[in-house]
């Protein structure tokens, strides 16, 4: 993940994560006398691998020492940094030297579901459907009342082979979001756009009529980044002519799935695009630039130069502390096409498993290892490791905190002093933990939404606009292929994916023309066997939809 793009993510107040460079790995074998401290009632030593970073210490956590107090068990620790944890976790398994649990942050490392089934029917991860029925009842009581849960988590096979975590961050399940300068638009006597022509209006007056007030034309009307987290401009401008995840580019309609890209509509959202890049409208730099020059073009100080910019959020682009300019972005709700059409990308909350126990853990580690997840999925779990300690990192709120959603709050996080090192009494959002929408909702935010700490809730209100734009039916991040399938499809869908993205810029900047080359265009997708592709990905999803 992009460092830039995640600073953004973390001033939200539910996503406190701390990323960074971890320290060198730390190793410690387990007891060999950890069966007989079970057997005469002691703790139950377990072993677990996890990334960590430097102002963690898992053996001498603070959190660490209440779970095991707590679940009357002793845990020993395998830890790697951050970037090296994917490839230190496969060579553990594939060594046969892997400890009796592997936990992780999904977006540090996660086993994917066609890995979770190869390993699962090797035998190397433990099914877990038995142990959540018989000591996990927080587990079993999330998986009957969240409705998604239950189908990410089953294998095609019945077995519940890892655990996810489940974070409902909603802002960032609308990631496709467009930012405007309002400022701007006052300047102007400019009302928001609500369609693709009112925004190509809006995009044609800040390219000539010098909004920045300098006597220039040097106004950039859009620009974006070539990176994740919603700031490609194709995504947002697309939604209003036919639906792009920004991802796959694969369309569910009645339960079939179909390559958006194919559609005519597509290229219907192709000509508009191409029609705002031959203006000067969209940057050129906005196909090819990174977030940090991104962040270098909005966040001027000198002088404003940035119209409108796509994002998941504006800190993307602007510094939301440091410079003032950042109060006059706005978010530009789902514009309409010329047929109607109004769609918003949305992310499903569930991508990847982050909680697994091995064949290495005996029926007693087992049953320790499945209630330290079952307490990292209950709220008193959840919040006390990801957020740390009652009266030190957060406390009940009180009758004036708002939450954001405008009601009473229940929580309220305190704040450290500025510059003192975090505090080694939290886990962070790891393994199993739990924060639905109506949690992550209940904590308490500043009112102002301008202000750098009422951020959470200026996201949360600009996706509001967002919400609701969604299809009915998306194609889920979770998708159970066998070895077999996953190795067939994985090839095509990076070579789809590539062909697409590669296509859509040529068709935009004009370095092939639309109409001519469209067949031409179409045709190439039967090269990539993309019928063998949709038949894999719609048999496993009709499977996950029974």
């Amino acid at each position: 993940m992009n460092k830039k793009l995640y600073a953004g993510l973390s001033v939200c107040l539910a996503s406190s994560i701390v990323v960074s460079a971890c320290s060198d790995s730390q190793q410690n074998s387990a007891s060999p006398d950890a069966n007989k401290e079970a057997a005469s009632g002691g703790p139950v030593t377990v072993t677990i691998f996890a990334p960590q970073d430097p102002n963690t210490d898992y053996m001498t956590n603070t959190f660490t020492k209440l779970v095991e107090e707590k679940l009357n068990m002793k845990i020993q620790w395998t830890v790697t940094p951050y970037d090296a944890a994917k490839e230190k976790r496969k060579l553990a398994i594939s060594s046969g030297d892997y400890p009796d649990a592997f936990m992780s942050q999904s977006w540090v490392d996660s086993f994917s579901p066609s890995e979770l089934m190869k390993f699962g029917q090797q035998g190397v991860l433990v099914p877990l459907n038995k142990l959540i029925d018989e000591h996990a009842p927080v587990l079993k009581k999330n998986m009957e009342a969240i409705p998604y849960l239950k189908s990410a988590v089953t294998a095609p096979d019945g077995n519940i082979y890892g655990l996810p975590p489940v974070n409902e961050c909603y802002h960032c399940s609308f990631p496709s979001k467009m930012w405007i300068n309002t400022g701007w638009l006052q300047k102007l006597g400019l009302a928001m756009p609500k369609t693709t022509d009112e925004f190509k209006k809006v995009l044609q007056a800040f390219k000539t009529q010098d909004p920045n007030g300098n006597g220039k034309q040097d106004e950039i009307p859009l620009s974006g980044a070539n990176e994740t987290y919603g700031t490609h401009v194709t995504a947002f401008l697309m939604n209003a002519f036919v639906y792009n995840d920004d991802s796959t580019y694969l369309d569910v309609q009645n339960g079939k799935l179909n390559v958006a890209a194919m559609q005519p509509q597509w290229k219907e959202g192709l000509k508009y695009m191409a029609s705002l890049y031959k203006e000067g409208l969209i940057d050129p730099g906005a196909f090819t630039q990174n977030a940090d020059a991104f962040k270098q073009l909005g966040n001027r100080t000198d002088m404003t130069l940035l119209g409108a910019g796509a994002g998941m959020h504006p800190a993307i682009f602007i510094d939301i502390a440091g410079n003032p300019q950042q109060q006059n972005y706005d978010p530009v709700p789902p514009l309409t096409g010329p047929q109607g059409v109004k769609f918003a990308t949305t992310t499903p909350f569930i991508d990847g498993f982050t909680f697994v126990i091995t064949n290495k853990a005996s029926k007693e580690k087992q049953a320790a290892l499945i209630k330290l997840a079952d307490y990292l999925a209950s709220e008193e779990g959840t919040t006390l490791a990801t957020m740390g300690e009652k009266g030190v990192n957060w406390d009940v709120a009180s009758a004036n905190d708002k939450d954001l959603d405008g009601q009473p709050a229940k929580y309220v996080p305190l704040q450290r002093p500025k510059g003192e090192k975090p505090l080694n009494n939290k886990w962070g959002e790891i393994g199993s933990f739990l924060k639905t929408k109506d949690y992550r909702s209940s904590w308490a935010a500043p009112m102002d939404i301008k202000d750098a700490a009422g951020y959470e809730r200026r996201l949360h209100e600009a996706t509001k606009l967002y919400d609701g734009s969604q299809p009915k039916e998306v194609l889920p991040k979770i998708i159970y292929l066998d070895e077999a399938a996953n190795t067939e499809a994985s090839l095509m869908k990076t070579n789809i994916k590539k062909y697409v993205e590669e296509n859509m810029l040529q068709f935009i900047t004009g370095a092939k023309d639309i109409d001519s080359s469209w067949e031409a265009y179409l045709a190439g997708f039967k090269n990539l066997n993309v019928e063998r592709f949709l038949q894999i990905y719609q048999q496993a999803y009709d499977k996950m939809k029974k």
